[in-house]
């Protein structure tokens, strides 16, 4: 039989081919053939990796077509004809997906046939597979569904690829790295008619077998799901082909094909997003741990069409299917966290620095401590999305507090977590069934098994350590991690595999974990293949020494992963005959200190070892087959442990986070009050501590405006407050010395006054439509943090837009902060009783010559409003400008003052009404939230009475204050 590796001294070792004569160690015998064994008896199928997918129990039909109904019922349309967009490329089947090859459109998994038939011929499993069948095993390639993609010619998109092979993702993945890697396809549906503004989500992560399913209703913005979209950073995002029909698209699909400029937009035809199939294959799919959420999502029809399209097309396009009862379904509705918009997200530096993507100096950077990349992922989502349920939030931040207050748990704990991998890739490959068996298949079920092993390993020491635990969340841990399918599967595994393999850091090291991680006397043909591979091994370091010898040069043997083995050479102390390597060194590489190189004899033992190991993987596979199909009826017990070992990763980093600066635990209440709190992002990057700050606000000043001169901290301080309120959200301790947040259920932001070249919006139309989104959006729980406004257009104009928008929002009982640089919008104070005045002080020193006034910020936040006039032409003294340009603004600007500036008076019933309104919100305030005495009680009641007579003696005798400047 021909030798797949191509040298002349190269045979194939297998199953059928000739047995090998053993060789002496460390001697290089070239041209050396094996000799054939006998074959192995026939093996059963492996029921877990190469299992046949489940039938449809409904006899006959093909998946779609049934189910619709009509569009203003409020189901989806399933029955929509076939009809694609012009953009369609090449030839389709009525299925709307292409087939593979020209024998015709295959069925799906989840259709009437089995999705592997069309491969039976290819990959068929029988212990009886020979050596040629093998070199088949090891050079087929997955074949590729090409994309049906519909869009319009206006809106034309790349056509999607199979971009994520099982066998490509990590499993030993850090989080130390920060940087997003989009793995997640989205498919979105929107109902027609009368149920326009309804929309389906359904999600996949590629690297994580957790499909999320949402439903919601959405206004004319889409806002909701532009949001869901960025937090979510899909590789690719699905729709149905009549959002772009007749060469134009819904207003849907066009506002995500604006915001979605570098992210594949896909479409299918509009019958595979069916409810009636959605549900169908989340009763497959789902795994019984999780089978409550089909009692949730009988109803919601939209989100079971997006999932039937998405697992459609993540078969077809992607060459992936799950094995029946793996899937993790979750329903996520939109009320159960906040709501940050994607443009928030950005101002406030979440995720991404503005400056330098690359530059950890984020919200996430701060608090990232974690050391798997499932605690870094939980963190992101966490920050994107904050918790608004209180319960779940304290038990949280009891959590963080016994992990501070019990050193010994916080040290161990964080030893154990730090050696898990990522358990939820490693789920997500196990539960996929492989649609063609190749050598790289085969390669990662023997490694994630050795992962599995390793994993499971940590269970019993992870739970011993949270049985001390006094909190009830990791109580509730501990109990989870003694389920006893852990040590079912461990033992199941120990069977078969050696006790001492176990992950290993190094290509080398894994492959040789590999090679010998089935026991030895369970296969005779595996054994003989490791006693040929470890005698080919020797023979290349027998032959590396006799080299050496040769030409007295210190010659070591070295491995990579796309090499091979091949020879390294140090510079120091290495002389060559004639100042020249020897020709029989071949393809040198040369480095800084030292030489790479190969010889022709050694590229020939390399191709020997790669069949041996070909052969050993190919054997030591069909083992593993056997293995994993006997413990994977256990095997979805790893939804536990994914669950626990991210939650305590992400609690251990905000633990982390506290012991490195004075963080302090929140409360919740209807009130914002944070004592001396600090921006988190600049206390960690400043080299002095930042100036703290107070604020206050609560229903009877919900709306704070903030003045004060041009790098005065205005925009740090407004920040600041957004940043205080996400991480006590999300369960953490916050920079402060006290703290108390209400919940927010949204948190929006107006910060900047850039322009945007690819939309066309001028700095002010930009402001305007931010401000909108805003303005459409808000409700009485919202924190909005708006910092200038009206800047892009003129003074009149921009002082009419801003008073006008702050009575619309001081409408809602929204926590607002507002910075301007318009003073007049100060003056709302006199007609709204629960508007508050606050500015940034700065100091004033004469310079040495006596020119100019040197200004001093103390980034001190005060009350009221700032008394600086003409600060920006301050700011204009000290720079380059001319002197004479300063003299003739400042004239200019005295001159404008005076006649724009009009006169405003407090009248004694406005004074009076601001009295009684925050005596009222004051007694509604202690209602709800006192823990005081009786007596003090009553003397904090008493202070209040006669504040509020001292308020109206004085609104009697001073009817009317004058307030202009």
């Amino acid at each position: 039989m021909a030798a797949t590796g191509g040298g002349s001294g190269s045979a194939t070792l297998g199953l059928g081919a000739p047995t090998p004569t053993p060789t002496p160690a460390g001697t290089f015998t070239p041209g050396a053939r094996p000799q054939p064994p006998h074959p192995p008896p026939p093996a059963p199928r492996y029921a877990f990796g190469l299992l046949e997918t489940p039938r449809d129990p409904a006899a006959g039909g093909r998946s779609g077509g049934s189910g619709g109904g009509n569009s203003s019922s409020g189901r989806p349309d399933s029955n929509t004809a076939n009809a694609t967009a012009s953009g369609t490329r090449g030839p389709r089947t009525a299925s709307g997906f292409t087939p593979s090859g020209g024998s015709g459109a295959r069925e799906s998994h989840f259709g009437d046939k089995s999705s592997n038939a069309g491969y039976r011929s290819q990959f068929t499993i029988a212990s009886a597979h020979s050596s040629s069948s093998l070199k088949a095993f090891d050079e087929s390639k997955i074949r590729k569904t090409p994309v049906s993609t519909t869009s319009s010619s206006r809106n034309a998109r790349p056509a999607s690829k199979l971009r994520t092979p099982q066998t490509a993702h990590s499993v030993t993945s850090s989080s130390a790295v920060s940087v997003h890697v989009a793995s997640v396809i989205v498919a979105v549906v929107e109902g027609r008619g009368l149920a326009r503004g309804e929309i389906g989500m359904a999600s996949l992560d590629l690297k994580t077998p957790e499909l999320i399913l949402s439903q919601f209703a959405d206004n004319t913005t889409y806002a909701k799901v532009i949001t869901k979209l960025q937090i979510l950073s899909p590789l690719e995002i699905i729709m149905p082909n009549t959002t772009c029909d007749k060469g134009g698209g819904t207003k849907l699909f066009t506002l995500v094909t604006e915001n979605f400029k570098n992210v594949a937009l896909s479409t299918v035809q509009r019958k595979y997003f069916n409810e009636t199939k959605g549900l169908e294959y989340i009763e497959q799919l789902c795994t019984p741990e999780f089978s409550t959420v089909l009692m949730e999502v009988q109803m919601k029809y939209y989100s079971l069409a997006a999932a039937a399209a998405l697992l459609k097309y993540v078969e077809f396009i992607q060459n992936m299917v799950y094995a029946p009862k793996s899937l993790k379904v979750i329903f996520k509705g939109s009320e159960q966290t906040a709501m940050i918009d994607s443009t928030s997200a950005q101002h406030l530096e979440l995720t991404i620095n503005n400056r330098d993507p690359r530059n950890n100096h984020t919200l996430y950077g701060v608090l990232n401590y974690t050391k798997t990349a499932g605690g870094s992922r939980r963190l992101r989502s966490n920050i994107l999305e904050p918790l608004v349920d209180v319960e779940t939030i304290t038990t949280r931040l009891d959590c963080v507090q016994e992990l501070l207050e019990d050193e010994d748990l916080f040290f161990s704990l964080q030893s154990v977590i730090s050696r898990f991998l990522d358990t939820d890739h490693l789920l997500s490959v196990l539960v996929q069934i492989p649609k063609q068996d190749t050598i790289q298949a085969a390669e990662s079920k023997i490694t994630n098994l050795i992962y599995l092993k390793h994993t499971l390993e940590l269970v019993e020491p992870l739970q011993e350590i949270l049985k001390s635990c006094k909190t009830p969340l990791l109580k509730a841990y501990c109990s989870s991690l003694g389920d006893s399918r852990f040590g079912l599967i461990l033992e199941e595994i120990k069977t078969v595999i050696n006790d001492d393999t176990r992950y290993i850091k190094g290509c080398l090291n894994m492959r040789t974990q590999k090679c010998y991680a089935v026991r030895p006397n369970i296969n005779e043909f595996l054994d003989i293949a490791r006693r040929t591979y470890a005698e080919i091994v020797d023979d290349v370091a027998g032959m590396i020494v006799q080299l050496g010898e040769k030409y007295n040069l210190p010659l070591k043997t070295s491995f990579s992963t796309s090499r091979g083995f091949f020879i390294l050479l140090s510079c120091e102390g290495a002389s060559f005959p004639n100042g020249q390597l020897p020709s029989e060194f071949m393809k040198v590489t040369v480095l800084k200190n030292s030489y790479n190189f190969t010889t022709a004899d050694l590229i020939k033992m390399n191709e020997r070892c790669q069949e041996s190991l070909r052969e050993i993987y190919h054997m030591t596979y069909l083992v593993v087959c056997k293995l994993l199909a006997e413990i994977y009826k256990h095997i979805h017990c790893l939804y536990k442990l994914s669950d626990a070992v991210s939650m305590l990763d992400m609690l251990l980093s905000f633990a982390h986070v506290c012991t490195l600066s004075d963080y302090v635990r929140p409360e919740f209440t209807d009130t914002l009050a944070i004592k001396q709190g600090c921006h988190p992002i600049l206390e960690k990057i400043s080299m002095e501590k930042p100036v703290a700050n107070n604020t206050y606000i609560s229903d009877e000043n919900n709306f704070i405006i903030v003045t004060g001169p041009n790098m005065s901290g205005k925009s740090t301080y407004l920040k600041q407050i957004a940043l205080c309120q996400i991480i006590a959200q999300i369960g953490s301790f916050v920079p402060a010395e006290y703290a108390s947040f209400r919940i927010a259920d949204q948190i929006f932001t107006r910060i900047g006054v850039d322009d945007d070249i690819e939309t066309n919006s001028s700095t002010f139309m930009k402001e305007m439509k931010e401000i909108t989104y805003i303005m459409h959006n808000v409700t009485d729980k919202s924190l909005i943090i708006i910092d200038e406004l009206g800047r892009g257009t003129s003074t009149e104009e921009g002082i009419g837009v801003c008073h006008a928008i702050c009575e619309f929002l001081l409408s809602f009982k929204a926590f607002t902060l507002f910075a301007t640089h318009f003073l007049e919008i100060c003056q709302l104070d006199a007609l709204y009783p629960n508007v508050e005045n606050n500015h940034f002080e700065v100091q004033h020193n004469r310079s040495n010559t006596g020119s100019y006034n040197k200004i001093i910020y103390t980034y001190v936040l005060s009350k009221g409003c700032t008394q600086e006039k003409n600060y920006g032409l301050k700011a204009a003294e000290v720079s380059s400008l001319p002197p004479s340009i300063v003299l003739d603004a400042k004239d200019i600007a005295s001159h404008i003052t005076k006649q724009i500036w009009r006169k405003q008076r407090n009248t004694a019933e406005s004074v009076q009404q601001r009295a009684m309104h925050h005596l009222a919100t004051r007694l509604i305030q202690a209602a709800r939230n006192s823990c005081l005495d009786p007596d003090r009680l009553r003397m904090y009641l008493t202070g209040l009475k006669k504040r509020y007579e001292a308020e109206c003696i004085t609104a009697s005798q001073s009817p009317q204050t004058d307030t202009s400047h």
